[in-house]
């Protein structure tokens, strides 16, 4: 080799900066766009990210039950347009044997305490050993606090428009749910309902920013996105495979619950949005899209190829009308069919409402959990304060 070469070869070597590989670990139940945006904050802060997802087991034996699976878990983190990696069945409580089996240079966490089933904070023997940064947690949203607007069957969260309906919810016995508003109070310090305000910087953050290249098949989907799970995800995911683009057009609060009644959506449409934006599958949203496709949704944001709607659904507009019927007449319309159609917001809801009992001792045990966790957070607060002096 000659000297130019080794210099060559030598100088590459010195510039090429090493992989910080990292480390985010949790339960992602529900996965909303608040464990969404801790994950791109702690993407931000490396090169390649690793999440470990609790099994159920873990999760019940230090927080309690889930309302989704562990696989529907799994999916739906791995489906995060910052995740690299998902870890299965990771430790409750981080060790550095997890951390040195991946190759972790170190973890990230929202900036507040989490504490195991005995009170011992879940990363202190990460933060004891120097591998351990944080990032600022999501005000306003919460699986907690999505659990307690299904219990307490609230429309607070709505962004209020023109439209007030009041109805059952669609698909839910309205005999199950009756008394979730009388009586009994199942509220504790985490069950009230907070208001989750969008700015256009988490937007912009969320978003990928990309346009469609010139000969790009553009699709084109729409929906409420409420909750969402893995059965849109699955969607979007064969919806994306039809063409290089996915348009998503999420439907506003107002539209949503005229059409489905009671208090649909649980999210408000902010928060439907970061939700549809944080998935790897999706490339750009309308906000407050139309319900019934229009010439302006298929022209005016961009020329729309296809649109693709679910195949288990017949949905009909408030006036009675097909909402497709436009791209059925330009021969444009495709339905598509996945393996977790039966996996919708209603039936998640219907967990909540089968198990309500098993959900009210949960927020009770968690508020009762998050104000010992708030007092630890206070102390730790402290002892930094006092080093400092």
């Amino acid at each position: 080799m000659s000297s130019s070469d080794s210099n060559a070869a030598a100088s590459t070597e010195t510039s090429r900066k090493p992989v910080r590989r990292v480390w985010v670990d949790g339960c992602f139940d529900m996965m909303h766009f608040g464990h969404a945006n801790a994950l791109r904050q702690a993407r931000a802060m490396g090169d390649y990210l690793v999440v470990g997802v609790h099994s159920d087991v873990e999760v019940e034996k230090n927080k309690g039950p889930c309302v989704m699976k562990e696989d529907e878990r799994y999916a739906a983190v791995a489906a995060c347009k910052w995740v690299d990696e998902v870890v299965k069945d990771a430790p409750y409580v981080t060790t550095l044997e997890i951390l040195d089996e991946y190759n972790i240079d170190f973890v990230v966490h929202g900036d507040d305490i989490t504490t195991a089933a005995d009170g011992t904070d879940c990363y202190q023997i990460v933060k004891d050993a120097g591998r351990y940064q944080e990032c600022k947690r999501t005000v306003g949203i919460s699986t907690t606090e999505l659990v307690g607007r299904m219990l307490l069957l609230t429309r607070d969260h709505h962004i209020r428009g023109s439209r007030a309906v009041k109805s059952s919810i669609q698909g839910v016995d309205e005999a199950a749910i009756a008394s979730f508003s009388q009586g009994s109070k199942p509220v504790g310090a985490l069950t009230g309902i907070a208001h989750y305000l969008s700015t256009s910087k988490k937007i912009i953050q969320f978003s990928s920013g990309g346009e469609p290249k010139p000969g790009d098949r553009v699709v084109y989907v729409d929906g409420a996105f409420d909750l969402f799970h893995t059965g849109h995800i699955e969607f979007f995911k064969r919806a994306r495979e039809l063409g290089d683009y996915l348009l998503v057009g999420v439907h506003d609060d107002q539209t949503v619950n005229a059409i489905k009644g009671g208090n649909f959506p649980v999210m408000n449409l902010q928060e439907r949005v970061l939700g549809a934006l944080q998935c790897r599958y999706v490339d750009e949203v309308i906000i407050g899209a139309p319900y019934s496709v229009t010439k302006d949704v298929l022209e005016d944001v961009y020329h729309v190829d296809v649109v693709v709607h679910g195949a288990s659904d017949r949905p009909i507009d408030i006036d009675g009308r097909d909402p497709y019927e436009l791209p059925k007449q330009l021969g444009i319309y495709r339905e598509v069919e996945h393996p977790c159609l039966g996996l919708t917001t209603t039936a998640i809801i219907e967990r909540i409402i089968a198990n309500r009992h098993v959900y009210i001792e949960r927020q009770a045990r968690k508020a009762k959990k998050a104000l010992a966790e708030a007092e630890a957070e206070q102390r730790e607060k402290e002892v930094k304060a006092a080093c400092h002096i």
